[in-house]
């Protein structure tokens, strides 16, 4: 049935019928419709405050992941450059330490950067500020353990030729000195038997009778042979590599030739008394990195604790050299 209105009219007190025309009827249906419009957007605002949609807590659940997943990601790159600075370390403070090779230089080792920007790209990402300091993290990481693996590479060349090395060093006594009574004057200040002015001995005399057996110290090459009447006399010089040489002065003979290789204990000449010489002795020396240093320093291979102590004081004592 159709919904008729009517009206009362008080002049003859009757109703009439009221018909509404077609404005009037868009006009309310457009009031309703505002208005039902108006109350779903106030429903849809005032639900949405306190209720989470389907897609937004999909967006938040996994908002709420990425973020977990990121601390746990930035706490594994924390531990990763800790072990990475800690193989620097050990790396720089002991490994190269004992091959006596440099440390590697801190600026080599941060690879260069901090200079231009490289993760401009990632500014205009939404966590972009994240997603490049995270990038940086990462490129540096990378980077030194490059820098590392190739310092561990020439570390494995050292110890490679280490043996050779240690081999090389002239580590032993030049003649048989089992009871150390063969140890004449040593390094330091001297008074010169001929000249009889004070002057610096660089080496360690060992007196013995003419003919006793000289012993290469270290493995090595001869490098030179000398034969002279002044000065040092009859001598040889051995080139142990890895920076050492080796002299030995006023040799009666020689059991070696140039260029020839030796090893250490080898018998490469005999004890004399030629050149500028008051007496039989071996004048030796230790050469490293074309300075001449203390030979006592290497008699390690050959010599107890007491012994080396004994050592130093019995050359310590001479006033006067034999050369």
């Amino acid at each position: 049935m159709a919904n008729v209105k009517y009206r009362f009219n008080p002049e003859p007190l009757n109703y009439y019928k009221v018909e509404s025309t077609f404005g009037q009827k868009f006009k309310r249906f457009l009031t309703y419709f505002a208005a039902s419009i108006f109350a779903a957007i106030i429903y849809y605002i005032v639900f949405a405050s306190f209720f989470d949609l389907p897609k937004e807590k999909g967006l938040k659940r996994q908002i709420s992941e990425l973020d977990a997943n990121y601390h746990v990601f930035s706490q594994q790159l924390s531990r990763v450059e800790t072990v990475i600075e800690d193989m620097q370390d050990r790396d720089d403070n002991i490994y190269r330490t004992i091959f006596e090779a440099e440390p590697i230089n801190k600026s080599v080792r941060d690879a260069g950067f901090g200079g231009s920007d490289r993760y401009k790209e990632y500014d205009n990402m939404s966590n972009g500020e994240i997603v490049g300091q995270t990038a940086r993290r990462l490129d540096q990481i990378m980077a030194k353990v490059v820098i590392q693996s190739r310092s561990y590479d020439e570390l494995i060349e050292y110890a490679k030729n280490y043996s050779s090395e240690i081999a090389s060093i002239p580590a032993i006594q030049p003649i048989s000195n089992k009871d150390l009574t063969r140890t004449a004057s040593g390094w330091g200040w001297r008074i010169h038997p001929i000249y009889k002015i004070r002057k610096f001995h660089y080496g360690i005399d060992f007196t013995s009778p003419t003919g006793s057996e000289i012993y290469a110290t270290g493995d090595g090459i001869v490098e030179e042979m000398t034969s002279s009447r002044r000065g040092y006399g009859n001598k040889i010089v051995l080139n142990h590599g890895f920076g050492y040489k080796t002299l030995y002065a006023h040799m009666s003979g020689f059991n070696v030739k140039q260029g020839q290789k030796v090893k250490r204990g080898d018998v490469i000449g005999f004890v004399g008394n030629t050149g500028l010489s008051t007496a039989p002795h071996l004048h030796y020396e230790v050469i490293h990195n074309n300075k001449a240093v203390n030979p006592i320093n290497y008699f390690f291979n050959d010599l107890t604790a007491e012994e080396y102590d004994r050592m130093i004081e019995i050359s310590m004592k001479s006033g006067q050299t034999f050369d």
